[in-house]
């Protein structure tokens, strides 16, 4: 239990500094205006337009960096400061976003390998969930045998590891997009480009330390229940 929350407390704070740092690239690229003078949804409908997607909107949704496509009601939804945003994180926020959305539009493997495992890893997260919760009261409340446990757990974590290792080259790919597209089609200076770059950089980073977190709890579930075998 002791190195779990050592793996805990480790990427915790691990994943705490890289969103501190995305945050304050975001804060400081957004005082960079574009020399183009296009805000974040110009930019996302262009790049829409420039990959013949016409079914796909354009949103302005509540909070900060809350922004996300949704392959469900082909949406790209962008924060206020992304939508309205005049400034090199803005354009690479929402050229990003719109990479998903070529993704989409292309039928990406990964991208449809990740949707295919959504309803998966949801249920596998709620089994885990049940599974840990009544294996703190009464020495596994659900009456199943040690080994059966760790099984159910391994194979549940599994999943949801794997979904979190499929989402890395998804992310990438969509970054990539972002970024050739932005520069091909001279929506940023050079100088911008590389603050659009180190911005989804960051962006990228919390991805794998959410990876990497996932990998070394599994590795302790599988230790574990299973490490101490003969």
């Amino acid at each position: 239990m002791i190195l779990l929350i050592l793996i805990v407390v480790v990427f915790a704070l691990a994943g705490f500094l890289v969103s501190r740092r995305l945050k304050s690239k975001f804060k400081q690229y957004s005082q960079v205006a574009l020399k183009a003078n296009l805000s974040g949804a110009e930019i996302a409908k262009l790049m829409l337009a420039d990959n013949n997607i016409s079914d796909v909107q354009v949103l302005s949704v509540e909070g900060q960096l809350t922004d996300h496509y949704n392959p469900a009601n082909k949406t790209v939804n962008l924060s206020p400061d992304v939508f309205y945003g005049r400034n090199a994180a803005a354009a690479a926020v929402a050229s990003h976003e719109c990479g998903h959305a070529v993704q989409h539009a292309t039928s990406y493997a990964w991208l449809n390998l990740r949707s295919a495992l959504v309803p998966i890893q949801n249920a596998s997260g709620k089994i885990l969930n049940i599974v840990l919760i009544a294996s703190l009261f009464g020495g596994f409340a659900l009456g199943l045998p040690y080994e059966w446990v760790g099984y159910i757990v391994v194979g549940a974590y599994s999943v949801m590891t794997l979904f979190t290792i499929i989402t890395l080259p998804v992310e990438f790919d969509a970054s990539n997009r972002a970024l050739a597209w932005i520069k091909t089609r001279n929506i940023v200076t050079p100088d911008e480009y590389a603050m659009s770059k180190d911005s989804l950089k960051w962006a990228a980073m919390t991805y794998v330390v959410a990876a990497l977190a996932s990998m070394a709890t599994l590795a302790y579930y599988i230790f574990i229940f299973f490490g101490n075998r003969d």
